[in-house]
């Protein structure tokens, strides 16, 4: 790691940290950033909690080093096939799929001063937080760390054109000396001075969305290792969850439990605080309240959920509070939420379409049909993730269309509410499309209570 601080692969980490040999200064830097690269959360390690659990669980340790190799050549793929000189990165999620390093994830995903360059011929280059350079060390992919320039106005005030054309020059200086003449970069998200400055200076922007978002499609070996322990994880949290739901409990205080269980053992946030109860639970889409869980009540979530690795595990299960006997209601919405997921994996195989896949799929009833889940299936790895699948009666001639390959991992959901009923069942599983069918990922038993007839 040492030589690598020093000089990097393309001899350019000299930029944000010069090192003479005989300059104290320079010399104490350096040892402050080994020590800090050390003691990185990424390469402490996960804990004995959650590392027990995936041992128990039989899931092997991903090659790390191999899974970023791999991205990063799904990433210039991509970058090659769109006749990029490389792509300019701010999605922190983006950045985490190029260089597998992280810093304050959700501040960067809305105060822009973290960005990232892959050249399609050339370096990786991290323009990170200030004094964070250490914070990529340990990825084996970065080969160059620069201070970010950040125009954003809590920064920049009135002057940010000024740091506009500043941060415009760095960009310009890759692309000049590594896009070989190419002067076509993909950008995944960028405000409309940053836009306007690198047209003035004669790069031309096209979608970086397009680029990460096929790249990302396709799982490695690797990177399923890594989801399904971040699936062992949440799974034991959400027994947490359950173990703790009682009469009396606040839907806050009850989803509070798979934040703590996800942080216990690595993971990093919830993207939503989609947890709802009783009447609550329809129509779909309340977030977590104050109100007081009672006997007998449904309580439905889903968990959206960036565990450890960064990989989501986004499954959804509704419950019966204490121990009432479930009505009718309770059992019919339920069993006909279980019946339509099961269904509609069954259907998910190798190189079926996705109109195809959505044509075939079972819906909700006639009277649950309007307060249907906004989509079928989605792709899911970092986050969630493209394809879209809506239900047939709401694709358009907008909707992209696609097939299934092996490597995907789709979630299959479903919402069953009456229209204008007291309660609704949400359950949603995380599925692996195989060379030979598909795999459920996700493990977290459904209600027997529920599902008894």
């Amino acid at each position: 790691m040492a030589d690598r601080i020093a000089s990097g692969n393309f001899g350019r980490h000299r930029k944000i940290m010069p090192f003479e040999p005989g300059d104290t200064d320079d010399r104490l830097r350096l040892a402050s950033r080994r020590k800090a690269a050390g003691l990185n959360q990424h390469v402490l390690g996960y804990g004995a909690l959650a590392e027990d659990e995936w041992r128990r669980a039989g899931i092997a340790d991903p090659d790390l080093a191999a899974m970023r190799r791999y991205r990063l050549e799904r990433i210039r793929t991509e970058l090659k096939r769109r006749d990029y000189a490389g792509a300019l990165l701010y999605d922190p999620v983006n950045i985490r799929y190029a260089t597998d390093s992280t810093n304050m994830q959700l501040w960067v995903a809305h105060n822009p001063t973290r960005h990232c360059f892959v050249a399609t011929e050339g370096p990786v280059v991290l323009f990170d937080y200030f004094s964070c350079e250490h914070l990529s060390d340990h990825s084996g992919v970065v080969d160059e760390v620069r201070p970010a320039i950040s125009w954003m106005y809590l920064y920049s005030g009135d002057l940010t054109d000024m740091k506009v054309r500043r941060w415009a020059a760095g960009i310009e200086e890759l692309v000049r000396e590594h896009g070989g003449g190419n002067r076509r970069i993909a950008v995944d998200h960028l405000d409309a001075e940053g836009v306007t400055e690198l047209a003035r200076r004669g790069i031309k922007i096209g979608n970086g969305e397009a680029v990460m978002e096929n790249a990302r499609l396709i799982k490695s070996p690797d990177e399923i290792l890594c989801m399904r322990r971040a699936i062992v994880t949440c799974e034991a949290a959400m027994g947490e969850m359950e173990e703790a739901l009682r009469p009396g409990i606040s839907e806050n205080e009850l989803w509070a439990e798979l934040h703590r269980g996800n942080i216990a053992r690595g993971g990093e946030w919830i993207e939503t605080r989609l947890l709802s109860s009783g009447p609550r639970t329809n129509p779909w889409f309340q977030e977590s309240s104050s109100r007081i869980v009672e006997a007998g009540d449904l309580v439905a979530f889903d968990t959206d959920l960036i565990g450890p690795y960064g990989f989501c595990a986004d499954l959804s299960r509704t419950w019966l509070c204490g121990d009432e006997t479930p009505s009718d209601e309770q059992r019919y919405l339920y069993r006909i939420a279980a019946e339509q997921i099961a269904f509609n994996t069954e259907l998910m195989k190798l190189g079926v379409s996705f109109r195809g896949l959505v044509e075939r799929a079972k819906n909700p009833p006639p009277d649950c049909f309007p307060t249907r889940y906004g989509v079928l299936y989605h792709g899911v790895g970092l986050a969630d993730e493209y394809p879209t699948l809506p239900h047939a009666a709401d694709w358009t001639e907008d909707t992209p269309d696609g097939v299934l390959e092996p490597g995907m991992v789709l979630c299959v959901e479903s919402y069953i509410g009456r229209l204008g009923g007291h309660e609704g069942v949400k359950i949603e599983e995380q599925i692996l499309i195989t060379e030979t069918g598909n795999e459920k990922l996700s493990n977290y038993p459904l209600d027997d209570g529920l599902m008894a007839r």
